[in-house]
């Protein structure tokens, strides 16, 4: 295996490092954006454009639920891999990627089976009638079946972070946005297929993606070289994936589930806050990608250096991710503080929206740089395999934070939309204090993976 990548983790400048691995997967976390965006426009041009638009929407969080433990089982992926190519022990790290994508395949079957079996009552208890049911089930039920695409390029993009590869994720991720863009108008208005062909064009972008992904891990050299047998039954590896990522995956579900109350809280504000709140929202996911991809890249930073025995340069990979994304979400903040009203019009003229827009995005930028600590933390729970503790603190600052500010404020204060605000500058300061402090206890300095463990047993490794 080319170790140009083991030797800059492990050697090179800690911040070049982090930058050039973050650089790709904030690209690509721009591209998945693209993907919901490209949808919403096409499904918009329907001749019930709205009505479409509406149920694509509504079917969005279930979409979200359903991959979570998908997204989880991934990051037990980055972790693991990461950890074993520190040790330099190549071939658990091979298993341990055949596993994953052995598992992601069979266990989004099983997704798929249910979703066609369960998913069209759900909506229905959900709320979901005429047009909007039947719209959001044509839509999610092309995109269970897409299922196993998904989720293997999950692990295909799990197994390349892993290596340090962020690369060559971003490149398939970019063509499979190209292609959809393409087939979105071709399926949905040339071939007369409506909200299904926007359903069928992400299917059909993710899964020649995923193909490609599975091309170069199993017939090329590039990094990790996969064959057959790595897909064999590996019991104390594949149970070492589930123990890792099931706490990510649950946390991940329960996040989605947060959110859509929190949207409750805000929809009894009235439809104005609700748009301010979603046109916020969208800008303010873009600003914090930078940090998202610095914490993505710092996970694999930090699993090689613990696999490796490298703690204090762990710990620094931290710190070097705190001071970037802090710096940048800084000057982020800075701009979306001058340039909100003219960015919020962009979405909408109504008064209202505009100025309770204006006043969440100019509120939010006080914590903009506190996303930097809290991303860089995530990473580092992530990225050692304590997952309980990245659950920890990204259910924490929903549940045990966010929600009951925005109860006490709403109940006890003259605040009214304004607690939602408020509670979310609150949440994300508590939960950095929170992050520090099990940052500082350093339970996560310790190694999921054993460096005297046999983890092949009596297996036959190719």
């Amino acid at each position: 295996m080319k170790t140009t990548k083991r030797e800059l983790i492990l050697k090179g400048n800690v911040r070049r490092v982090l930058l050039k691995l973050a650089l790709p997967v904030m690209l690509a976390n721009a591209m998945q954006t693209i993907y919901g965006v490209v949808d919403m426009f096409w499904v918009s041009r329907l001749a019930d454009g709205d009505t479409a638009m509406a149920a694509v929407n509504f079917v969005g969080p279930m979409i979200h639920a359903a991959m979570a433990f998908g997204i989880g089982m991934s990051i037990a992926g980055t972790s693991l891999i990461s950890q074993f190519i520190g040790l330099a022990k190549e071939r658990e790290a091979r298993r341990t990627a055949g596993q994953l994508i052995a598992f992601s395949f069979f266990f989004s079957l099983l997704l798929a089976l249910a979703g066609w079996l369960l998913g069209r009552q759900l909506l229905v208890l959900l709320g979901a009638e005429g047009l909007i049911l039947e719209h959001g089930w044509t839509y999610l039920s092309v995109i269970f079946g897409g299922a196993p695409a998904m989720f293997v390029f999950f692990a295909f993009q799990s197994i390349k972070q892993g290596q340090g590869d962020t690369f060559t994720p971003m490149l398939l991720a970019g063509a499979s946005v190209v292609l959809n863009m393409v087939l979105d108008p071709l399926l949905m208005f040339t071939f007369g297929m409506g909200v299904a062909g926007a359903a069928w064009a992400t299917v059909a972008a993710r899964a020649l993606s995923t193909f490609a992904g599975l091309y170069i891990l199993f017939f090329t050299d590039r990094g990790l070289r996969l064959s057959i047998s790595d897909l064999r039954f590996a019991p104390k590896i594949l149970l070492k994936i589930i123990k890792v990522g099931m706490p990510a995956g649950f946390g991940q579900s329960i996040t989605g589930l947060g959110f859509m109350i929190m949207n409750a809280f805000v929809l009894s504000f009235g439809e104005h806050t609700i748009a301010a709140f979603g046109i916020g929202n969208r800008i303010n996911s873009m600003i914090l990608m930078p940090a998202m991809g610095i914490g993505s890249a710092l996970a694999a930073v930090v699993g090689q250096n613990l696999g490796a025995g490298q703690t204090r340069r762990a710990v620094r990979a931290v710190a070097e991710s705190i001071l970037l994304s802090v710096g940048i979400m800084s000057v982020g903040g800075i701009v979306m503080y001058f340039a909100a009203p003219s960015i919020v019009g962009i979405f909408s003229k109504h008064p209202d929206i505009l100025s309770q827009g204006v006043y969440y995005l100019r509120l939010i930028t006080l914590s903009i740089p506190l996303m930097g600590i809290f991303q860089s933390f995530v990473g580092c729970f992530q990225g050692s395999g304590h997952t309980v503790m990245a659950m920890f603190v990204t259910t924490g600052r929903l549940w045990g934070l966010r929600i009951p500010l925005v109860l006490l404020l709403k109940n006890f204060t003259s605040l009214a939309e304004k607690s939602v605000w408020f509670a979310m500058v609150g949440s994300n300061f508590l939960i950095c204090i929170a992050g520090l402090i099990l940052f500082l206890i350093g339970r996560w300095k310790v190694p999921v993976v054993d460096e005297k463990e046999d983890y092949l047993g009596d297996l036959e490794v190719a």
